[in-house]
């Protein structure tokens, strides 16, 4: 299909409305693992009760990724982020009027599932508006908005909680996600937007996907090595370094900053020295492949406490920002049409993964504490059993390529 001429200051109107979303979505990804404290004293959380509720975001966000990608097809992305976000605003709303611990977990469902389009949403509206050589600095930007919205989630999160408290937070976030679709709403439609296939079509071409051998080579690792990133970083990242590492709150909410610092750094490397790279004969496969072994090296070095918080949390955010070229390394298998569905499949793996782990990390650490287990070695071992079970599934996805599986 050929780009229509695009309209003046297209780029303008575009990459910051949808880069304002993801910023929202990281934000709300990550900012339970700066209010846990609070969180847990003022509703009485256990560590399995904060789990299941926290992940109870990645939970519906995963659940609606195969809908979404049929949604986006049909409807476009602007209609359906819109849509979306606007559910979100009224779960943070609620979730800042909760009292109990049901109606927080419904209203992060509602979170969850309102903020599902934001990354896959901005990859369908660029792909339909602008060439594709223009499409990794795009992404990037997007990856870099999010990068931004998980360090608010950190430092100036914590420096907000005694001005706002955590129910105040969730009401500014309200405000600041209607906001935001109303901007996306004003956006144009691309007048080639109308979907051919039938929805019969569709799914059939969705299954196909899901039974593809190349899919079922990076979703373990998306599952298990993204997807626990994800449930760390978005959770337990803080309560590991003040429980293990005995820092206090503040200074693990730096620590998490650091992380967001560095994991920009490595979107800003993808954005700018890819090409560069793949031109002096390092593929993108492999640098995917250097960052998840540099991932797991260095979240062993953290189980064993080889160095200060400090220096291995930022590492370990830099290691998996690379992990971002999973995205395009698998979908380059497959028709540019169905990349959306590809997409969306890839990212209900990984946040399957996020919600069975954040919910399953503190559910472990209760069960261990409670054999009597001090609370630094729960910690510990369930993060040993998490490292133990990625290296498994990074051996899967080093086995030796299929002939239609392209490095």
């Amino acid at each position: 299909m050929a780009l229509m001429k695009q309209p003046p200051h297209l780029w303008f109107r575009l990459v910051p409305a949808y880069a304002a979303g993801y910023f929202l979505s990281y934000g709300l990804r990550s900012i339970n693992a700066v209010i846990a404290p609070e969180l847990m004293h003022d509703m009485g959380l256990t560590s399995s009760g904060l789990g299941l509720l926290t992940s109870t975001y990645f939970l519906a966000f995963g659940l609606f990724q195969l809908p979404l990608g049929l949604l986006l097809d049909r409807f476009g992305p602007r209609r359906v982020e819109a849509a979306l976000l606007l559910l979100a605003a009224a779960g943070c709303a609620l979730f800042g009027l909760g009292t109990t611990l049901a109606t927080l977990v419904v209203a992060r469902a509602l979170i969850g599932l309102g903020v599902s389009a934001c990354l896959m949403a901005s990859f369908k509206a660029f792909s339909q508006w602008f060439p594709v050589q223009s499409l990794p600095s795009l992404t990037a930007s997007i990856m870099i908005a999010g990068s931004l919205g998980a360090l608010c989630a950190s430092v100036p999160a914590e420096a907000a909680l005694p001005l706002l408290g955590w129910r105040g937070i969730f009401h500014l976030f309200a405000v600041l996600l209607a906001i935001t679709a109303v901007f996306i709403m004003r956006l144009p439609d691309h007048p080639d937007s109308a979907q051919q296939e039938s929805l019969k079509q569709q799914i059939q071409t969705l299954m196909g996907i899901l039974r593809h051998r190349v899919f079922w080579r990076f979703a373990p690792q998306g599952c298990l090595a993204s997807g626990g990133f994800m449930a760390i970083q978005g959770l337990w990242a803080v309560p590991w370094m003040m429980e293990v590492n005995g820092v206090s709150r503040s200074h693990a909410a730096n620590v998490l900053f650091l992380t967001g610092l560095a994991m920009l750094g490595g979107y800003l490397f993808i954005a700018t020295c890819t090409g560069a790279l793949t031109r002096r004969g390092i593929a993108p496969m492999a640098i995917l492949r250097t960052g998840l072994v540099l991932a797991l090296l260095v979240e062993l070095a953290i189980i064993l406490n080889l160095a200060q918080p400090s220096w291995l949390w930022p590492l370990l955010g830099l290691s998996f920002s690379l992990t971002t070229l999973t995205y395009s390394q698998l979908s380059a298998v497959f028709p540019v049409a169905v990349s959306g569905r590809v997409n969306s499949a890839l990212n209900l793996m990984m946040f399957a993964g996020a919600f069975g782990l954040q919910w399953g990390i503190g559910a472990a650490v209760e069960a261990f504490a409670a054999s009597g287990m001090a609370r630094g070695a729960a910690f510990a071992l369930t993060f040993a059993l998490l490292w133990a079970a990625q290296t498994l599934t990074f051996g899967w996805f080093l086995l030796p390529a299929k002939p239609a599986d392209k490095d």
